[in-house]
């Protein structure tokens, strides 16, 4: 899953994960993030930037990133939980996107969007950037597609229960 800040990625996520609990064929991924837990957003695995580098050094990540100011790591169990079959689904950048499907084949991206309008109120809402900065992440959203035969767009405007019902068949989707 990709896609700007503010756009709900964590609500569906979250929303998703409740639903398919008891499905085994879906592994939803706690990302390593060098930011505290307590600094809200996604459940992470908060972890200092020199456990992060060493982690990423001991090949611990299938996927690792910088962005904006902080370290992203997943973690390489998803090489087996695809192996077996199983549907990953995991937040990342759009920047790890061709590496994701260099390194692990065949991926699904569902990329998230939303009225720039309604990202901008969402980030206010949340409280971590200035006006500057949420200027600059819409921009950024606007100037940025993610493209390919394995993407599919979700539009996150509606409500959050629709939001979810579409994640969900984002996910459960064959082929």
């Amino acid at each position: 899953m990709v896609g700007p800040s503010g756009v709900g990625k964590d609500t569906l996520l979250d929303g998703a994960r409740v639903a398919l609990a008891d499905d085994p064929r879906v592994v939803f991924v706690r990302r390593d993030i060098t930011r505290p837990a307590e600094a809200g957003g996604e459940d992470h695995r908060p972890v200092s930037e020199a456990e992060f580098q060493r982690c990423e050094t001991a090949g611990d990540y299938a996927l690792s990133w910088r962005a904006h100011g902080l370290f992203y790591g997943v973690p390489a169990q998803i090489l087996q939980d695809l192996a077996a079959g199983r549907r990953v689904v995991v937040n990342v950048s759009r920047g790890v996107i061709d590496e994701a499907r260099r390194r692990l084949g065949a991926v699904r991206v569902v990329s998230v969007s939303a009225d720039p309008e309604q990202l901008a109120e969402r980030l206010r809402q949340r409280g971590r950037e200035s006006e500057t900065e949420i200027a600059d992440r819409i921009a950024r959203a606007q100037a940025y597609g993610v493209t390919g035969d394995d993407v599919i767009a979700l539009r996150n405007d509606g409500s959050r229960e629709a939001g979810v019902m579409a994640m969900i068949r984002a996910i459960m989707i064959e082929g």
